[in-house]
Parts: structure tokens; sequence; C-alpha cells
């Protein structure tokens, strides 16, 4: 077994874990998320403590154990702080707005660009050059982020676009004469 399967995973004061024989749920205090289980891998929970193990004659969920525990200590740490992705605009007349559960978009286009949220978001926008994205499960967060990334990709010769906020773009030199 992998050395971040053997780890445990300590459950903090206010989170419960149920589990079964092919799915885990996990609640909190933001919200409670279920986690389908390989068939080879065993959870346990021993007085707030999660365990993961192999079953004997899989041999291909050793591999999959180390995962198992990996999004299992993610959904603990949604149900108990949340995760949130910080995306600007980098561009001449750039803007974002929430108007409920749309996020509308101004990217240089010919027409404006409405993104519906989906479930379990919330995005908000502090200025217009400013996306947060927050969220439970930690897949969906950056998957909303890569959506709302892929609607302009920073261009490389003058940088323009939505970038993650951490996000460093080198730029091209332009064509010489």
């Amino acid at each position: 077994m992998s050395r971040i399967a053997s780890q445990p995973i300590p459950l903090p004061k206010g989170v419960e874990a149920m589990v079964s024989a092919s799915a885990v749920t996990i609640k909190g205090a933001k919200a409670s998320l279920t986690l389908a289980v390989h068939p080879g891998v065993v959870v346990k929970n021993d007085n707030g403590v999660l365990h993961v193990a192999v079953k004997e004659g899989h041999p291909e969920a050793d591999a999959c154990a180390g995962t198992v525990r990996a999004l299992l200590n993610n959904a603990v740490k949604g149900v108990t702080q949340g995760f949130q992705k910080k995306l600007e605009l980098v561009g001449v007349g750039y803007r974002a707005q929430t108007q409920g559960k749309t996020l509308n978009l101004t990217l240089g286009f010919s027409h404006a660009v409405n993104y519906k949220v989906p479930d379990g978001i919330s995005i908000e926008t502090p200025s217009q050059t400013e996306i947060v994205i927050k969220g439970t499960d930690r897949q969906k967060v950056g998957q909303v982020a890569a959506d709302i990334r892929g609607f302009r990709p920073p261009e490389p010769y003058k940088g323009k676009g939505v970038r993650y906020t951490n996000e460093r773009v080198v730029l091209k030199e332009a064509k010489k004469k």
C-alpha cells in the first residue's frame, strides 16, 4: 500500500462519516459529500479517524488506495473549510459581474458571455476584474475555474485574457521587421 494511503484521516468536530460498501458520505457544517469507493478498497471509521486499506486479491486496488485517501481528505476539508479559486481579467474593457446564478463576462467578443453557475458553487466579483469561485467540492471548483478561463485564455503576445491570480504568463517577443 502507498505511503499516502496508509496515513489516517482525522475527522474534526462536527464532521461525520458514514461508510457503506461502495460509498462514503461525509457530513459537515457546510455541506454533505458522497464519494464512490473502488471495490478493492476498504474504508473504516474508528472513533472519528478514517483508515483506508486494500482488499486481498485486487492488484489494481493498490494503485487506487492513495487516490481514495486523497479524495476523502479533500472531502473532509471541503465540508469544514471549503475551497476557492481566484481569477483575474486582464485587458481593456474586460469585465465580470454576477446576476443571481449567472456570471456575465465581457471579454472583447461581439457578444457577452453568460455562464450559468452550477449547483454547489458560489461566484463573487469583488471588483470588475476579479472573480472568486467558492465551493465544498474541490474538483467542481477547479472545473468551474477552468471553464471560465477557457472562454478567453491568456494570449502570449499581450497577456490579455482570463488567468488564475497566481498564474505567470510568459510573453513572446513581437515579430521583427
